[in-house]
């Protein structure tokens, strides 16, 4: 398909993808409603349950597509799974926006038909986006040129954050968008009801340009459409050939031990610091927070990732991937101990430490597997690493609800609270079982990896 946008002169393929992969993560993951996410499915009409299930749905739906999109990627190339990304989220979007209000069993429906088209955009982004920017560096002779990439995508991400929870937790609150309104001169009376679906449209105008900059990616030339049987010769769209492909990917991965130790440690780390995130705002008012300070406080930590950002480019640039994460397992420690003791006001910063230490755990894992892994089967490996830390994450969460109903407290927030008390324990925990399986692999862990090329 020709590219929708005009070409620039002097802008090489790899330039190119590099651009566009920047714009299309920015804004794929330009959640407008994130700020408010549970709140507003609540106001929407659902119950509390009702969301919990939804939550499962979005998982499950994640879990099942991710390794068979890094398959067809790996198989028929990454476009065609970034513009189905595109589409899913649009729908996704559309869907909720026109979904009824106090609407019982049918508002129900449509919020499952968004989470699963939601998890099925996520899983046919996953792997697909880095490959084909990772692919085209390749080559061009510049592999080694990833750390910089991931870099600038951590700073624009974190801006986009910043800016997306301020605006997204604005045009949600009747007040604020009355005032704006207010201000530009036209005197109105927006409810509730109406203002909860702007966060929605914002981010359906998202989901447009998410589209549209999947249809001008240009594929490597390794993965043109006309590759479709593998050495074997089982062709790319025949189950048989999917499957034995993905058994390759995953014998190779197993095989691996240090790209199998980044698997299992980024999962190990990231579930643990994805449930506090999780709960985030019931902490800030666990440690006595005024709610009107959520949402600066929220978008301040996106700004986390512009100053940690150029320090982890040179960890992962200069350090064994041993060293690496020995340094973000003890940052994590020492956040979650932090948030176990939730010291009210300046319990704030354990909360940041982790916000940092979540771009940390992201930027190496990824950094680390796109050196480590051959092209023809880089999608795919980097789907076992979504479809890994989502299993990590489901798994965590259920052991925690678990020890919610276990733990004492007069309500539920000192419940939360207790519940934090256990998080250092489960990953001191998990990160002995983890070093006693690798025990035999330290040595590998202690060299850096340099980028296999092809």
């Amino acid at each position: 398909m020709a590219a929708v946008y005009p070409e620039q002169p002097g802008l090489s393929p790899a330039d190119r993808n590099w651009r566009i992969f920047l714009w299309f993560r920015v804004l794929f993951s330009a959640r407008f409603y994130y700020p408010v996410m549970a709140v507003l499915f609540l106001d929407l009409g659902l119950t509390a349950t009702q969301y919990t299930l939804l939550n499962v749905a979005w998982a499950a739906a994640s879990l099942l597509s991710d390794i068979p999109a890094g398959v067809l990627a790996d198989r028929i190339g990454r476009k065609p799974l970034l513009v189905a990304a595109g589409c899913f989220m649009l729908a996704e979007m559309a869907i909720l926006c026109v979904a009824p209000r106090d609407g019982g069993g049918l508002l129900f429906l449509f919020c499952l038909a968004n989470r699963i088209l939601s998890g099925l955009a996520e899983g046919a982004a996953s792997g697909a986006d880095e490959a084909i920017v990772f692919d085209s560096l390749t080559e061009s002779g510049r592999q080694g040129e990833w750390h910089r990439v991931m870099e600038q995508l951590t700073r624009w991400q974190s801006v986009s954050f910043v800016v997306v929870m301020l605006i997204g937790g604005a045009v949600y609150a009747p007040g604020s968008v009355n005032a704006l309104l207010a201000f530009l001169g036209i005197h109105a009376s927006l409810d509730q009801a109406t203002t909860l679906r702007f966060p929605l449209i914002l981010t359906l105008l998202s989901a447009v340009g998410v589209l549209l900059l999947a249809l001008n990616f240009r594929e490597p030339s390794r993965h043109q459409p006309h590759s479709l049987e593998d050495p074997e010769g089982h062709h790319a769209s025949s189950a048989f050939g999917a499957f034995a492909f993905t058994l390759q990917a995953g014998r190779w991965l197993l095989g691996s031990p240090v790209a199998l130790f980044v698997v299992c440690a980024g999962f190990v780390l990231d579930c643990m610091v994805r449930l506090f995130l999780v709960f985030s705002t019931s902490y800030f008012r666990l440690i006595e927070i005024p709610e009107i300070a959520f949402g600066v406080l929220g978008a301040a930590m996106g700004g986390i990732g512009l100053l940690v950002s150029p320090w982890i480019r040179r960890m992962v640039t200069t350090r064994s991937i041993g060293t690496s994460f020995a340094i973000m397992t003890m940052v994590v420690f020492v956040g979650l101990v932090g948030v176990a003791l939730h010291p009210p006001y300046w319990g704030l910063v354990f909360g940041y430490l982790l916000w940092g230490a979540m771009t940390m755990i992201g930027f190496s894992v990824s950094t680390y597997l796109n050196q480590l892994v051959d092209s023809h089967h880089r999608a795919t490996v980097l789907s076992f690493k979504g479809v890994t830390i989502n299993l990590a994450y489901a798994g965590v969460s259920l052991l925690f609800a678990w020890t919610l109903h276990l733990v004492p407290g007069a309500d539920a927030q000192a419940q939360l609270g207790n519940a934090f008390g256990f998080l250092p324990l489960w990953l001191l925990i998990t990160c002995g079982i983890l070093l006693f399986a690798f025990r035999k692999h330290l040595r590998l862990l202690n060299v850096r990896p340099s980028s296999p090329g092809q």
